[in-house]
């Protein structure tokens, strides 16, 4: 692996303008939902983004290589947050206000982050495991998104399949995360030299610091209609 800071322009601007672009999208729905609230979680997501921000740029989270990795201890408290906002009133209105369509086809940003991290492989700033050219296969949830979506909208989708979809892409996301977590330097279950380093660096801490937990979100309030509604036609 090589310094993150030597990572190709595409990585380097794909990744955080993903991220942004996601976090809009996230408001947008808050917005549907209540829209002065839409104002205060754009604020606290901003002030974590800059609180991730911070921390890779200062280097504390890459400033130890024993375990347990000061990545991990960042993300404990971010996804706890997380599935706390996913399991409130306010993600409750947001589930009702908002179709399968947009919650499920909102996941195939999957599809463009796998590329990027594609590229990140193949810029060796990032371990080949966790590519699709390796055990990372979570491109097939952002693929089947958009498939899924369109058959929504269609009025060509039974329950089962938005249940089956709904597994895959939890399960992937899951493996992805383990992936990505034993190949922390602390650990590299993958071997010293394929280790998992470059997401401890700005401005690439938004992947798992933004980009994963926007994911987790959206399967858990995907989750939450599966469990209140039957299969609304878009």
């Amino acid at each position: 692996m090589i310094a993150a800071s030597q990572a190709s322009l595409s990585v380097t601007a794909g990744i955080p303008a993903l991220a942004a672009i996601m976090v809009l999208f996230v408001i947008c729905l808050v917005a549907r939902a209540n829209p002065l609230r839409a104002v205060v979680v754009g604020i606290v997501i901003a002030c974590i983004m800059a609180l991730e921000f911070v921390l890779a740029g200062s280097g504390i989270l890459a400033g130890s290589t024993a375990p347990p990795p000061p990545l991990l201890l960042m993300m404990v408290p971010l996804t706890i947050t997380t599935v706390t906002f996913a399991r409130s009133q306010l993600a409750g209105a947001i589930v009702d206000n908002t179709p399968f369509a947009l919650l499920i086809g909102a996941q195939a940003f999957r599809l463009p982050l796998e590329l990027l991290m594609h590229q990140a492989a193949a810029d060796r700033i990032m371990p080949p495991q966790m590519t699709y050219t390796g055990v990372n296969f979570d491109i097939v949830t952002g693929i089947t998104a958009a498939i899924v979506a369109l058959l929504l909208m269609t009025g060509h989708a039974p329950r089962w399949l938005l249940i089956g979809w709904s597994l895959l892409g939890s399960l992937l996301l899951l493996a992805v995360v383990i992936i990505a977590g034993t190949s922390m330097p602390a650990i590299h279950a993958f071997g010293p030299t394929n280790h998992n380093d470059w997401v401890n660096h700005i401005p690439f801490v938004w992947l798992p610091g933004v980009l994963v937990q926007i994911a987790l979100f959206l399967h858990i309030l995907t989750w939450r209609k599966l469990a209140r509604t039957a299969i609304e036609k878009v």
